[in-house]
């Protein structure tokens, strides 16, 4: 937020002639995060921010989609590594029938390291040969969704089945699993390019490569279970 995201954000949708609005979800975090956010959109029309317990990435988003007065909603990262204005692209298939549309980074991302290039590629082979063989890229945080689809999918993720306290920071693959169930209530899905340069620097995830390979473990168990409760007949 030092980089002054929320203004930018702001000046991309201040003279849009739709409807618009702005909802920052903190999800009970510990550091000045809230408090930066509660300060900076005093001055920026139709920004809110709702302070939540910490209950993880996914828990923070359905805060936010219970509180959404649109009828699309956007997910996007607070840290920007995909602009705002890749929005521009998306819109018109909405216009065309698209109920969800998604961002794709491609495999030459910029500040990305070559060891999650290749783990990205083997990530996107092992989900293909699983789950979604239509889709590339699961997991860019840049998604626009009609609001209603994700009212009735999102709450039933396996996520929320899971009674375990969230503890930290942890990465999770619900974007595989919510974008199966959209599939499976008959949404089309528009996959498209979009600019990604990683703006992610937190300093609260802990570090790099020991992490990295702890969170593709966790994921690949995750797509695991998402195949598993698919052949039992869940969605």
């Amino acid at each position: 937020m030092k980089r002054g995201v929320l203004e930018k954000v702001f000046a991309y949708f201040e003279n849009k002639k739709y409807e618009w609005e702005v909802i920052v979800t903190d999800d009970g975090s510990t550091d000045k995060s809230g408090k930066i956010a509660s300060e900076r959109i005093k001055k920026l029309k139709n920004f809110r921010l709702l302070k939540n317990p910490h209950g993880g990435k996914p828990s923070a988003l359905l805060y936010g989609i219970k509180k959404a007065k649109g009828k699309y909603v956007l997910f996007t990262d607070m840290d920007q590594s995909t602009p705002i204005k890749e929005l521009d692209k998306f819109l018109k298939f909405t216009r065309e029938g698209y109920e969800v549309v998604i961002g794709s980074r491609g495999i030459k991302r910029k500040n990305f390291p070559f060891y999650r290039r290749m783990g990205a590629v083997l990530f996107m082979a092992f989900r293909k040969a699983l789950i979604l063989p239509e889709i590339d890229d699961t997991q860019c945080g840049f998604k626009l969704i009609k609001t209603d689809l994700l009212r009735k999918t999102f709450p039933e993720l396996d996520y929320f089945k899971n009674k375990k306290k969230v503890k930290g920071w942890k990465v999770t693959s619900y974007d595989v699993e919510l974008l199966h169930m959209l599939k499976k209530e008959g949404a089309r899905i528009k996959e498209v390019r979009v600019v990604w340069d990683d703006q992610d620097t937190s300093q609260s995830k802990g570090g790099y490569l020991k992490r990295y390979v702890k969170e593709s473990l966790d994921m690949i168990k995750q797509i695991l279970k998402v195949k598993l409760n698919d052949i039992r007949g869940r969605y």
